[in-house]
């Protein structure tokens, strides 16, 4: 299929359904989905929830600062300065490695053996080796970098700056911003996974997850 045109002219983002608050004063960062609960990072602790139904889940009591994965097998969550990995069924945190962002990490995403890093302040993302956390690869973006995920061979992110957000689908080896969804105004994007027909947002302080219907290419 042939590639879109380097900065195309963004669409509003269509937001599908709202899920949460679910806890006063809750503030949603990192967000991923096992293939049956969506899963956002408090803090304190991993939230699931049912995305059919919206009702609360299992909570895991880890640090959960920012970004959040999963590789099918463990969840990946930043917590400060280092990137942990964690046993779903128990929270158990079974390694870690230092996160390259040295505490400015924002988003987190797995695919194909690596993972993806966004650093908000720095407007980058690293792809680093779960390992070692040694850097693969480093991409630039034109603002403030919070989510990201990678999905059928795409590279997503978000932005959260000025007040304003958006979704942006990026050449994963320039950073050529190849699609751009503008969220509505007075919403935010803190975290950011593919789900299968949607993409889950994180709302930051709002407390909120938002599910933004997927282009189809």
């Amino acid at each position: 299929m042939p590639r879109k045109a380097a900065n195309p002219s963004p669409q509003p983002a269509e937001i599908v359904r709202e899920y949460g608050p679910f806890r006063a004063g809750e503030h949603v960062s990192g967000v991923t989905f096992d293939g049956e609960s969506v899963w956002f990072a408090a803090t304190d602790h991993l939230q699931a929830f049912d995305p059919v139904s919206g009702t609360a889940g299992r909570t895991l009591p880890v640090a959960a600062d920012a970004g959040t994965a999963f590789d099918g097998r463990y969840f990946y969550q930043i917590a400060g300065k280092r990137i942990q990995k964690i046993d779903p069924h128990t929270g158990q945190v079974v390694e870690s490695v230092a996160a390259p962002g040295n505490g400015g990490d924002s988003g987190l995403a797995w695919a194909e053996g690596t993972l993806w890093v966004a650093n908000y302040a720095a407007r980058k993302i690293r792809q680093i080796d779960p390992e070692t956390g040694h850097v693969l690869r480093s991409v630039d973006s034109p603002r403030c970098v919070t989510g990201v995920t990678f999905t059928d061979g795409e590279l997503w992110h978000g932005t959260w700056e000025g007040g304003e957000s958006d979704l942006r689908r990026i050449d994963p080896e320039t950073g050529e911003v190849l699609e751009q969804l503008t969220m509505p105004s007075g919403t935010h994007v803190s975290g950011l996974e593919a789900g299968r027909e949607v993409f889950y947002c994180g709302g930051g302080t709002s407390g909120k997850v938002r599910a933004v219907r997927r282009p189809k290419h």
